[in-house]
């Protein structure tokens, strides 16, 4: 109906292509104009003004020789006042992108290799939204975006890195666990260390106050007890610890079945062993007293 009136629509974010007798003549934007067909006016086609997107994946080898395809989203869209030249001067936008994005991939991931390559996407892109701005300008596209969405390497490859990854991990847990141990070694050995230091001042005190308590007790009895001597006094009280020590070992419910030579004689020999050795022990301490 709009023809045998010599009327035409264009809907929004679309513009129309008119030509008269074959010839470009106008560049129709959205809305109702009128189109004189009878003088030779009609509509070549229209051109879309709306934003599109084409998705290009391109195999190409890093500089490590790992062959990867490479994801582009490239995200384009006509230029209203140059719509004359996106309509007659390219057949098939989406090749023409297409060929760009595969020549500038193919000359940028070479010289990266596999690790590069993933760090370096933005750089990637760039060149590629460079190279094709300077490109589609001139049939009248603009590039809004170019994104490399993915870098897919072979997936063995993939498989490989995983386990490099996942030793180096297992690597590093090892090195945190043997530092730990050798923590704990050393703690441990620092604390028993510690523990018998002070084991050895106990020890020292109570025989120091075990030294302190013979003598006080000599000094006492000599006094208490006219005629007595230290001798004796000594004799006394290491015949008493005999005594208590034999009473511990029957009262212990785990010790050992002792034999040992017991009666007078053997309490008197029993000191007299104990009083040579304190004896001798003095002599190798203080060799000037002979």
């Amino acid at each position: 109906m709009g023809n045998l009136f010599c009327c035409v629509k264009v809907d929004q974010s679309t513009v129309a292509i008119k030509e008269r007798f074959g010839k470009f003549d106008a560049v129709l934007e959205p809305g109702c104009h009128f189109l004189p067909w009878c003088l030779g006016s009609q509509i070549s086609g229209h051109l879309s003004l709306r934003l599109q997107q084409l998705d290009v994946k391109c195999e190409t080898k890093t500089k490590d020789n790992v062959f990867v395809n490479v994801v582009a989203s490239i995200q384009y869209r006509a230029i209203a006042h140059n719509a004359s030249d996106a309509f007659y001067k390219l057949t098939n936008t989406r090749s023409q992108i297409q060929a760009y994005v595969f020549d500038v991939i193919r000359a940028s991931v070479p010289k990266l290799n596999l690790d590069d390559a993933f760090e370096q996407k933005n750089d990637i892109a760039k060149a590629v939204e460079d190279e094709l701005e300077k490109a589609m300008s001139a049939y009248g596209y603009e590039i809004v975006q170019t994104l490399i969405v993915d870098i897919e390497p072979d997936e063995h490859v993939k498989r490989a890195m995983n386990e490099i990854n996942a030793a180096a991990r297992l690597r590093v847990a090892a090195n945190e666990k043997a530092e730990a141990e050798k923590i704990v070694q050393i703690k441990r050995a620092e604390g028993d260390a510690e523990s018998k230091y002070l084991a050895g001042l106990g020890i020292a005190r109570q025989r120091q106050a075990i030294v302190d308590g013979l003598r006080d007790s000599v000094v006492g009895f000599s006094v208490n007890v006219p005629g007595t001597t230290a001798k004796d006094v000594l004799d006394m009280v290491l015949i008493t610890q005999y005594f208590d020590t034999m009473k511990e070992i029957g009262a212990s419910s785990k010790s050992s079945a002792v034999f040992i030579p017991h009666g007078p004689g053997a309490v008197r020999d029993v000191t007299e062993q104990i009083r040579d050795g304190l004896l001798q022990g003095s002599v190798h301490q203080h060799p000037n007293l002979l």
